[in-house]
């Protein structure tokens, strides 16, 4: 313990040395077509305190589709990264837009640095390649970065494990619910953390989070529907419709939904949807949005807090894409799929001794472990994933990731999920 101790007490440090006990808002607008991609700098926030991981702060679990960057002017050491993925990108693979130019908002929340830094965002295309590069310094002392006084929301402690400073903080978030309907959504919220818990690795690793449930208020009860004509005034001004799907249900206002967040200690946002229609949305280290009262809320909003916590990829298909995410000549960075490129630093470690790649699909996959087999021994490579039916593999026949009816993650998601909370927890 003592060791432990003295430890954490020079990554505390040494963070110190380059970071104040402040956080930095940035926001930015990612805009372009299909073959065009722009990064633009809109402001600069400040406020006390900081939320965010203190441990691996020089490296990213994985990839992502992009990643910002914070170093030290002077010593060029890496203060903080982090990887990310946008609505922006996904919408730069519509149809829409082969022929419209259109802007997104986003927002990232990085250590005030101590002394000037530079802060470096990257986007990138399927494969792996730059697209799109900013980068601009900032200045500590700067006039015109904006230091918030925040008023807290409303809000309620659902799991407290510890401080901000150690652990990671959920905070689920009201959309579309009104001021007399506030206990309606904490006991939403509180149903949404207990479907999270009960899957593993979550339910074993609990005590490294922070469970924060924030009340917003929104003048109409429900949500945008745009098909139906149906626009409400709400927290977060979330709807259905995106990209003209019926069940992709997401907010553009991201700058809006932080503003309304400061002064509560957050760093992964599960958002509820106060409706009934089947929808949501989640992305990875932006946000889960999902309804809270369809019959499938629990299985959904497990589902989306796999994409925005732990960047897995969906694991079904349906071959309607406009173009396809995923090709033969390189390897996906998400840790649940693979073309086979670079099936090595996927999960080839864990195939049993005899396998055959493709594996052929068994649907009756829960029903064999019911009956005794183990969830390691259905490991495979199963053709299917990231909405191909061709030349993309999952892990399982069925895992959380690819249908609702599923009973658990599968063994590497799960493993996926817990190298992504040690990552944020341990120092590596």
């Amino acid at each position: 313990m003592r060791y432990l101790f003295c430890f954490l007490l020079t990554v505390m440090s040494s963070v110190a040395l380059y970071a104040q006990n402040q956080t930095l808002r940035v926001d930015y607008i990612f805009s372009g077509t299909d073959k065009a991609t722009e990064i633009s700098l809109d402001r600069l926030y400040s406020f006390d305190g900081w939320a965010g991981r203190s441990v691996n702060l020089d490296k990213v679990p994985v990839k992502g589709n992009g990643q910002i960057c914070m170093t030290d002017l002077t010593t060029e050491k890496v203060i903080y990264m982090q990887s990310f993925s946008t609505l922006f990108q996904e919408w730069k693979t519509t149809e829409e837009a082969t022929r419209l130019r259109k802007a997104f908002e986003n927002t990232f929340l990085l250590p005030m640095p101590s002394a000037k830094a530079v802060v470096k965002v990257e986007l990138y295309d399927f494969f792996g390649n730059v697209s799109a590069s900013l980068s601009h310094v900032v200045d500590p002392s700067d006039i015109l970065i904006r230091h918030i006084v925040p008023k807290p929301a409303p809000h309620r402690y659902l799991l407290k494990s510890g401080t901000p400073e150690e652990k990671i903080d959920v905070a689920i978030v009201a959309e579309g619910y009104t001021a007399e309907e506030a206990e309606n959504f904490y006991h939403d919220a509180q149903v949404a953390m207990e479907a999270i818990l009960a899957h593993e690795p979550f339910g074993e690793l609990k005590d490294r989070f922070n469970f924060v449930a924030i009340a917003l208020e929104s003048e109409d009860s429900g949500v945008s529907v745009p098909r139906e004509g149906l626009w409400k005034n709400t927290a977060v001004g979330s709807n259905y419709d995106t990209f003209y799907s019926d069940r992709y249900l997401t907010t553009s206002c991201v700058w809006k939904m932080h503003d309304a967040l400061c002064g509560i200690p957050y760093e992964h946002l599960v958002i509820l949807a106060n409706t009934d229609t089947y929808g949501g949305g989640g992305i990875y280290n932006s946000y889960t949005l999902t309804t809270a009262r369809h019959k499938d809320f629990k299985p959904v909003v497990v589902h989306e807090f796999g994409h925005s916590f732990a960047g897995l990829a969906d694991e079904y298909y349906y071959d309607d894409q406009f173009v396809e995410y995923y090709y033969p000549d390189c390897e996906p960075w998400e840790q649940n799929i693979t073309t086979l490129y670079d099936f090595d630093s996927k999960w080839n470690d864990m195939l049993p001794k005899i396998i055959s790649i493709p594996t052929e699909t068994d649907g009756n996959v829960w029903e064999k472990i019911r009956q005794g087999a183990s969830m390691e021994s259905l490991v495979g490579v199963y053709e299917g994933a990231g909405y191909q039916s061709k030349g993309v593999y999952r892990p399982y026949p069925d895992c959380r990731m690819k249908t609702n009816a599923a009973d658990a993650f599968c063994p590497v998601c799960q493993r996926a999920i817990a190298r992504m909370i040690r990552f944020q927890t341990e120092q590596q």
